[in-house]
């Protein structure tokens, strides 16, 4: 796989069980580069450690006045910088391209993993560590991936200098062949403090992203109760434990640099002061002695990538580790508990089961809710948690249960079925295009409104239709007025990210049209009118009404306005459908109904029944 072919066509099914387990299948799936890296490094390494011995038989032919054999040794030392030259340029570029690659088949990964999960990842994962996995955690996996090539080169550099020694000049071979595994091994006690140490930052650095993340979600919400403030200053306090973290930790490593620095030099003091030695007693020739010397000196550039790859497995670890729970999430929990391994897939048996006739009801069978097929079902539910869980189960995700603990997931919950076919064990693309669920805070992408419309649908709803139903005039105007010159039609104006130059109803109503627009067999909206106004809301509800004559859709809402121009009306009760009718039949006879809806108490709803009789009577006389 070269940078050029990214994306990959399939990233595969990744081995989740652990953050080990996750490196190893990223190594499996680039053998063939890791390779050409390692062959690219044992060139350039062996190179490297060959220009000892080149030098230490230039020094012999000198002190034997061997001219030919100094014009070889020349040409040995030409053909030595030749392969370190070549073999560096096309280590780093083969060892970059196995970075790049594992890191863009794990952000593939949790890219198809998001889109699974859709809003319900951030019900099960914190919003800022998603973000920190898919950046941080991703460079540091790649990182690992990069330096094993370059570790496993200098492993057969060292190993070349140690044997070459034992051969070219036995008498000093033995020392350096004994103090070289010494100086290899000598950190191993270092680093699990430095490991820990590396696990405190990177959960401190977490938490520090989380908490900007939810700031900047909410940096509107802030500013409108002054309280921009106080989150500043918790950023800011969480920022300095991150340094002071940063700073512990880079001491331990720092420490662990000057070990493997040190021992090489005493190691070289060793050999001049032995070999010094020898050659006075006549047992060792000047050249062998330059040659022992500068190989031991030549060994501190293959013993960094030592400290290397014990620094890119340190950091590398927890972030597989996060990277994998991630990624072994699945729809369901009852499968993640059979098969972890392949968690990065649907459901077990999803896609086995053909889709469902057109026409078919949806009914959920945890809460009893029916929405017959074509009509227009509004849902009331006195609690917007339950709305919430609601709507993603109406979906297909049936992630939590709603009387379960806080965070606990039913794991035995059934699916939603849609003309009698379980939504769950369907394929996930055909489940999507069955059923389009608008979360309450749907997000804009930035782009032109015409990119942000062009979306998977039916082509059976034009964006203009959809932007009309949704009442989206206002918007068009706000669009074209603050789109650069040239620019006529609103289609082509500019939303910025996440649509921030647009008030908070008129983001919901373009999410409307962009969901309107798609045209699936069932549409299922959460509150999609509680940032508009009244005289907007009742002709939003109108245009939904009309657009989506002979469609099944369901709207989760309290509004009156929206209630009053549905088919029909379902009360969903601690968990459960309790009281189905029209609008003006359950406000009638529902007094459950009536306090959610009216958010009036009985007792205030006949005081204000009697004051409206008597406002008739005093009328009449």
């Amino acid at each position: 796989m070269q940078i050029s072919d990214l994306p990959y066509p399939d990233p595969g099914v990744p081995d989740a069980r652990s953050g080990p387990r996750l490196l190893l299948w990223l190594g499996r799936g680039q053998l063939g580069g890791q390779a050409k890296s390692l062959a690219w490094g044992v060139l350039h390494f062996c190179g490297v450690t060959a220009l000892p011995y080149a030098v230490g038989l230039g020094v012999e032919a000198v002190v034997r006045r061997d001219g030919r054999g100094l014009l070889l040794v020349g040409a040995l030392m030409v053909a030595l910088g030749i392969a370190i030259s070549v073999g560096d340029a096309m280590l780093h570029r083969t060892a970059v391209t196995n970075w790049i690659t594992a890191a863009a088949r794990v952000q593939q990964l949790l890219a198809r993993k998001t889109a699974e999960l859709g809003s319900a990842l951030t019900r099960r994962v914190a919003a800022g560590e998603v973000v920190a996995v898919s950046t941080a955690d991703v460079e540091k996996i790649g990182w690992f991936v990069e330096a094993v090539s370059r570790f496993l080169a200098a492993v057969v550099a060292v190993v070349a200098i140690c044997v070459g020694l034992l051969f070219y000049a036995p008498a000093i071979g033995v020392v350096v062949a004994v103090g070289v595994p010494v100086l290899a091994l000598s950190v191993l006690p270092l680093l699990p403090r430095a490991t820990r140490r590396a696990d405190v930052q990177r959960e401190k650095a977490g938490k520090a992203t989380e908490l900007a993340s939810d700031t900047v979600a909410g940096l509107r919400v802030l500013r409108g109760i002054g309280g921009e403030e106080l989150f500043l200053g918790r950023y800011r306090e969480a920022s300095q434990q991150v340094r002071e973290a940063a700073v512990r930790s880079a001491r331990m490593w720092a420490l662990i640099a000057a070990i493997q620095v040190m021992l090489p030099g005493v190691l070289l003091i060793v050999v001049v002061w032995y070999g010094a030695g020898l050659v006075l007693d006549g047992r060792l020739e000047v050249g062998e002695l330059v040659a022992a010397f500068s190989a031991v000196a030549t060994l501190l550039y293959p013993l960094r990538h030592f400290q290397e790859i014990a620094m890119a497995y340190s950091f590398s670890r927890p972030s597989a580790a996060r990277a994998a729970r991630v990624l072994a999430l699945t729809r369901t929990e009852t499968d993640a508990g059979t098969d972890a391994g392949a968690a990065s897939g649907t459901a077990a048996g999803a896609g086995d089961t053909a889709p469902p006739a057109p026409g078919g009801d949806l009914y959920d069978p945890v809460t009893g809710l029916v929405a017959p097929a074509g009509r227009f079902t509004a849902v009331v539910c006195g609690d917007p948690d339950l709305a919430g869980r609601l709507a993603e189960r109406l979906g297909g995700h049936p992630l939590e249960g709603p009387a379960g603990p806080a965070g606990a997931v039913a794991a035995e919950e059934p699916s939603v079925l849609l003309g009698g076919v379980a939504l769950d064990a369907l394929a996930l693309d055909t489940a999507r295009g069955l059923v389009l669920v608008q979360d309450k805070e749907p997000v804009l992408l930035s782009g032109t409104l015409r990119e942000l419309l062009d979306v998977p649908a039916s082509g059976a709803v034009e964006p203009g239709r959809a932007l009309t139903a949704a009442q989206c005039g206002d918007v068009l105007d706000a669009l074209l007025q603050s789109a650069p010159d040239g620019v006529d039609d609103p289609m082509d104006a500019r939303i910025t990210e996440r649509g921030r130059s647009l008030s908070g109803g008129q983001r919901q109503r373009l999410a409307l049209a962009r969901s309107l627009v798609t045209d699936p067999e069932v549409l299922v909206l959460d509150e999609p009118t509680s940032a508009v106004d009244s005289h907007t809301e009742a002709r939003i509800a109108d245009g939904i009404g009309s657009l989506r004559a002979g469609r099944t859709t369901v709207v989760l809402a309290s509004s009156p306005l929206l209630l009053d121009r549905a088919d029909r009306v379902v009360l969903v009760h601690e968990g459960r459908a309790a009281a189905t009718g029209t609008h003006r039949e359950l406000l009638r006879t529902e007094p459950r109904y009536r306090a959610v809806v009216t958010r009036k108490t009985d007792e205030e709803q006949r005081l204000a029944e009697m004051e409206e009789a008597l406002t008739e009577i005093e009328e009449s006389a």
